[in-house]
């Protein structure tokens, strides 16, 4: 039932309009119809009273018209004579039909006017109450009447009757007109409805463009330009309200957008100031405590292990910095290199890293026989491919079969890393992709957080996607980069 209602807003509307001018036009009909057959009825109620019981009354002679000569009982044959075509008289005698006739029409060439009942007609017309009362009576052979039953001198029952087929031919052709009429009427309605509801949408449907042009914009991050507000009609109505509260919105929303790129900026300049000045003092640290560690001098124990510790947090300190200033700068839309890569030499090479780095995971390799190669920068692609190996070498325990697969197809080439570990939790994978995002730190050997999320920066920024899926003992990550690089 529901996939027959209209769908748009503007379709229910007319079809409501048409529905409800349907309803008025049949209660209007039926009205007209009703009462038309009423009163056309009740008319030959009264034609029915004037003529009363002569007719029936002069069957007893034999249910023959007189000859114009013919004197006996003149005046009671002459009123035989004076009935309208199709009248039907009936003499009933101890509750059975004795006679019954039917006037014939003008120019009828014989002069019997009896008529053929079957026993239901006659069953009918001896039920026909005898109280003077116009009754509907539908005979087999004579089809609908109007009849009316009366004593007789002699203790008969007089039925006299008038045919009803006037009344239902005038009321078929008003049924007739009055459908054909309605018809047009709704069509010509429905039309101008149509029309109508069209023209005083107009500045909704300008809403929902320019609500459809918004829903369409980037808006997770940068910089938004909100299309134009819409037209606001007359604000004394629905529509002039609606749109005027929908561009009150968007005036809303465009603020809250600018206010938070203008964060944004603010928060990517001071990451960039902060990593490029933080460059310098790290590797200072870093350099101090490896020159310490060279002293020809005797040191005490704790003295190294500090110098130590200071060197490779330091070092440590220097990656987060290094990894902290490439966000800054993919997030500014600096540029990368594009020259051909060849992309299943940097998978070997990334897997052969990672089985010098992690000996007890188990590496294995699925390569196309021809070399895959794509445009983009060799050095960052080459740090997803670290980024990924690592990821899953410090989050899987020893014996963790990781298999890297590269594929091609015409439009794009398709990295993937799976592995079958613990998995990731499932509250964490929504975000995984987020910076400084990190698994239980219970589970976790090291890293900052930023791994994934420099991953998914630089194949954003080589025009490509990168995607994950996990479950337990199933993890996989997709990187697919389109095979002319970034646009």
């Amino acid at each position: 039932m529901r996939r027959l209602l209209p769908r748009t807003l503007r379709a229910r509307l007319t079809a409501g309009l048409v529905v409800l001018l349907a309803l008025g036009c049949a209660t209007v009909g039926v009205a007209a119809v009703v009462g038309l057959n009423g009163f056309l009825t009740g008319r030959l109620d009264e034609q029915l009273a004037e003529v009363g019981n002569r007719f029936p009354a002069s069957l007893e002679h034999g249910g023959r018209l007189p000859d114009d000569h013919d004197d006996r009982d003149g005046d009671e044959h002459g009123d035989t004579r004076r009935q309208s075509a199709g009248t039907l008289g009936a003499r009933l005698l101890d509750g059975t039909v004795t006679n019954a006739a039917v006037v014939p029409s003008s120019g009828a060439e014989t002069t019997d006017l009896t008529v053929a009942l079957t026993a239901a007609d006659r069953h009918a017309l001896t039920a026909v109450p005898v109280d003077g009362r116009a009754h509907t009576l539908h005979l087999s052979a004579l089809d609908e009447y109007r009849v009316r039953a009366t004593e007789g001198l002699d203790g008969d029952v007089l039925i006299t009757g008038l045919p009803l087929e006037p009344v239902e031919s005038t009321v078929h052709r008003l049924e007739l007109v009055a459908g054909i009429v309605f018809g047009v009427t709704l069509a010509l309605a429905g039309v101008a409805g149509a029309l109508w509801v069209r023209w005083s949408l107009r500045p909704l449907s300008r809403v929902a463009a320019t609500a459809t042009r918004v829903s369409e914009l980037p808006l997770a991050s940068g910089e938004v330009a909100l299309p134009p507000r819409a037209p606001e009609p007359d604000p004394r109505n629905e529509v002039g309200q609606m749109a005027e509260a929908f561009n009150r919105m968007l005036g809303h929303v465009e603020d809250a957008l600018t206010k938070r790129h203008a964060s944004e900026e603010r928060l990517r300049s001071f990451a960039a100031d902060a990593s490029h000045e933080l460059r310098t003092p790290v590797a200072s640290v870093r350099g101090h405590a490896e020159l310490a560690l060279l002293h020809p001098g005797p040191v005490p124990p704790e003295v190294t292990r500090a110098l130590e510790r200071i060197a490779a947090e330091s070092s440590r300190m220097g990656e987060t910095v290094d990894d902290l200033l490439l966000l800054a700068r993919l997030d500014a839309g600096r540029p990368l290199e594009r020259r051909p890569v060849d992309l299943t030499r940097l998978v070997l090479d990334a897997v052969t890293d990672a089985r010098a780095a992690g000996p007890g995971h188990r590496w294995t390799l699925d390569l196309p026989e021809e070399p895959v190669t794509v445009t983009g920068d060799a050095h960052r692609l080459h740090q997803v491919l670290a980024n990924l190996l690592a990821n899953a070498r410090l989050h899987t325990p020893e014996g963790t079969q990781v298999t890297v697969t590269l594929e091609t197809d015409p439009a794009a080439a398709r990295l993937q890393v799976h592995d079958n570990g613990p998995g990731i939790p499932e509250d964490l994978q929504p975000r995984i992709f987020d910076r400084f995002t990190r698994a239980d730190h219970r589970r976790t050997k090291t890293g900052t957080g930023l791994g994934l999320s420099i991953v998914s920066a630089v194949v954003e920024a080589h025009g490509g996607t990168v995607t994950s899926t996990s479950t337990p003992g199933s993890t996989t990550f997709t990187v697919e980069i389109g095979m002319s690089g970034p646009t």
